[in-house]
């Protein structure tokens, strides 16, 4: 344990997925993302930090719940919905543990899939009453979890700026969520998509952020040049303080090439027994159309770069994990060593920001590997403590100004991701709608008709659930295009048929009943933000 650092080490993950709700279909893969990352992210981030409680482990670290995964995990519908998904999956484990009995690698491994999706029930149904948000409070109450909010639907600042107040909206409606689950107000945002962009920073001066998350280079190639590179925050001439990703620890996490996801031991993403099995068998399992989808039991580990894939070994796993989680701990213990040489008087901080869904989703062992790290960052003879961005300004208030650039952590660094091409189109749409539901606020300040009221507050979730970033990221990256163009398509639709009804003094309450069903995010929001 060290009782004097020189320097520090910050955690920062992001818990972020799109409103998905569905009330009318079952149909929906795209309602899976959740159930997926509660089993693989959220419980086992959970269990960590639970065990590290028991063991008294003294840890930090910092999460992002966005405002539309705080809906959704608080949602009655989607919980219900998740229990069925676990039932599903434990009902498939059971069949495989009889099927594989032939292969005593493969039943084991059938074996050790049943009893996780059986503890997943129980713990989510039994133990958390259905509310992971609570377990995710606890840490945060005892000190060693600092919650962070985002923007209210992931809009992206740098595009969205066009018309401020729709960033004012995004922020607002960020922190009155955040404020509503946790009690609190949150000290520091994750900008959605790590985009910067200076016009913000009055409005998270206004609702009480205090710090920000941004891309290396927002920091790198701020005015002046900061001294100390990313290794110190620095603070913007409006007031906000900016934190940036370290890029070589990072790049050790982050790589599939060169990282340690990428070792030969740990369970191979890609290979899943919803495309291996033989298809009259797994049709239960798979896509309600009969289309082949990841059922999230995989056998085999990467093995090799090429076809050949081995059978996953549990304890093959862990120990990659322990060994790399040294390497990374020897690895931070000499760059702070470096830095604390030639920073002064604030010792240096490490900011590893990553997506939380990394740590379990797509590196399944990612969870496990932070528990061995902690512990190690505990009890070994280092030169450096975990601490969380708001502890850092507590202790540490003395920071260079600066402005940070225009940034994001997209491909290339800036917007592209979000302005390309295939989803150009998009934009215009958004900017109408923002400017329109400005519009509306100013034409019924404080309406005082309960429908007219109602119908106004729709406008405001339309617009937000159209504002996505998530929506032009998948149009880029060609996964689920043709559901990311719906849900523009719906938002904006449902925005402008409402807008042109409340103008018209028309409103159609049927309609509008239908639509509030389903985009029932956000119910207390007030349109008025817009104002």
């Amino acid at each position: 344990m060290t009782n004097n650092p020189k320097g520090y080490v910050s955690f920062i993950l992001h818990a972020h997925l799109p409103f998905i709700h569905h009330p009318e279909s079952e149909d929906y893969l795209e309602e899976e993302w959740l159930y997926e990352a509660i089993s693989e992210t959220y419980i086992p981030l959970l269990l960590n930090f639970e065990k590290l409680e028991e063991e008294k482990v003294d840890f930090r670290i910092t999460m992002s719940l966005t405002p539309p995964l705080l809906n959704m995990l608080d949602n009655k519908l989607l919980q219900q919905r998740y229990i069925k998904y676990l039932k599903k999956h434990i009902e498939l484990c059971e069949k495989e543990v009889v099927r594989t009995a032939y292969d005593s690698r493969l039943n084991e491994l059938s074996k050790y899939y049943l009893e996780r999706y059986s503890n997943d029930l129980h713990l989510f149904k039994d133990v958390y009453k259905c509310n992971l948000i609570n377990q995710f409070k606890h840490f945060q109450d005892i000190g060693v979890l600092e919650i962070i909010t985002c923007g209210a639907t992931h809009g992206y600042f740098p595009i969205l700026y066009v018309n401020e107040k729709t960033v004012k909206a995004q922020i607002a409606v960020g922190v009155e969520t955040y404020k509503k689950y946790f009690g609190r107000p949150p000290r520091g945002i994750w900008l959605p998509e790590c985009g910067y962009v200076p016009q913000a920073d009055q409005y998270l001066r206004e609702f009480g952020i205090q710090y920000i998350i941004t891309e290396s280079h927002g920091i790198l190639y701020a005015d002046p040049a900061p001294i100390y590179g990313t290794f110190a925050p620095i603070v913007s001439p409006g007031g906000v303080v900016a934190f940036g990703r370290d890029i070589e620890s990072s790049r050790q996490v982050w790589s599939s090439i060169s990282g340690y996801p990428g070792d030969f031991n740990y369970r191979e993403f890609y290979r899943d027994i919803g495309y291996d099995a033989d298809y009259d068998y797994i049709k239960p399992y798979i896509a309600k159309n009969g289309v082949r989808v990841n059922t999230g039991i995989k056998y085999h580990r990467i093995t090799s770069k090429g076809d050949f894939k081995d059978y996953y070994n549990l304890q093959w796993a862990k120990d990659s994990a322990e060994k790399q989680a040294g390497h990374f701990f020897d690895s931070r213990v000499s760059q702070i060593n470096h830095l604390s040489n030639i920073m002064y008087p604030n010792p240096p901080i490490v900011v590893c920001p990553y997506d939380a869904e990394l740590y379990g989703h797509w590196w399944y062992e990612g969870p496990y590997w932070l528990y061995i790290l902690f512990k190690k960052i505990y009890y070994d003879d280092g030169n450096f403590k975990l601490i969380t961005p708001g502890e850092y300004i507590d202790k540490y208030p003395e920071i260079q100004v600066c402005s940070p650039c225009i940034s994001s952590w997209g491909a290339n660094g800036y917007s592209e991701v979000w302005l390309n091409s295939t989803n150009d189109y998009v934009h215009r749409h958004l900017h109408v709608a923002g400017d329109r539901m400005v519009e509306l606020a100013h034409l019924f300040p404080n309406e005082q008709d309960e429908i007219k009221r109602k119908a106004l507050n729709q406008c405001a979730r339309e617009l937000l659930l159209a504002q996505s970033s998530d929506w032009l990221f998948i149009i880029t990256n060609g996964t689920m295009v043709d559901y990311a163009k719906k849900r523009i398509k719906d938002h904006i639709g449902r925005f402008t048929k409402l807008y042109e009804q409340l103008k018209a003094n028309t409103v159609d309450e049927e309609f509008l009943e239908y639509i509030g069903e389903q985009d029932c995010i956000f119910p207390e929001i007030d349109y008025m933000i817009y104002y």
